[in-house]
């Protein structure tokens, strides 16, 4: 690629970003924000290694846990649509006890969807959504959980950003899967390169979405 289609690309993409916050809560054929414990203002977490990575810095307290069928759809929408420049990924947390009780701590996450690139020209497929879902698989078993979305922008290049969400749910039906499962903190380096990636110059000819492989059941 030219020299000045790169930098046209960093151009378009670094005025085209901004600050978001997921505000709904999509399960099934129900919408929800109380549900969401909801991020206190649009800024993005910065550090992959502390505890906000999970559900934000200090978000509200959720009112609601929804409950919702296994095989169904799950996932969020927008406060508004823009362009997010990077990859995006949905993870369940199995609660211990309760969805609302739970901070989110120790390794019971997995991960159920993610958005990663295509190429010629680089393009991120999460980019310009105002809402990403996917499906519960069938076999998650029944119980209360934490749904989590997270955007990476990756715009700004050695500084990626995250645009992260939680909210509480009550998964029925199911089944007897056992997904591996992960802490967050932890599910990912620092140093991960899908994080550490110019995304302008050179321009990536592969992408690798951060974290665990996408369990589907």
């Amino acid at each position: 690629m030219k020299l000045t289609s790169i930098l046209s690309l960093a151009a378009i993409a670094q005025s085209a970003s901004a600050h978001y916050v997921w505000t709904t809560l999509i399960a099934g054929s129900t919408t929800s924000t109380a549900a969401v414990r909801q991020p206190l203002n649009n800024s993005p977490v910065e550090s992959v290694t502390g505890n906000t990575i999970r559900c934000n810095v200090n978000p509200t307290a959720a009112s609601q846990t929804v409950s919702v069928a296994s095989g169904s759809t799950i996932g969020f929408k927008l406060d508004n649509t823009l362009y997010h420049t990077g990859p995006a990924a949905i993870y369940l947390g199995k609660a211990p006890s309760t969805a609302a009780a739970w901070d989110g701590s120790g390794a019971n996450w997995f991960k159920i969807a993610e958005w990663g690139a295509t190429f010629d020209p680089l393009k991120f497929t999460a980019d310009g959504q105002s809402q990403l879902t996917t499906t519960i698989p069938a076999s998650v078993p029944a119980g209360e959980y934490l749904v989590r979305i997270e955007v990476i922008g990756l715009h700004v290049a050695g500084a990626p950003q995250w645009y992260i969400s939680c909210a509480q749910i009550k998964i029925t039906g199911g089944g007897s899967g056992n997904p591996a499962k992960v802490s967050i903190p932890g599910y990912v380096s620092a140093n991960d390169a899908g994080l550490t990636v110019n995304i302008y110059n050179p321009v990536p000819a592969s992408y690798k979405v951060p974290g665990p492989a996408v369990w589907r059941g």
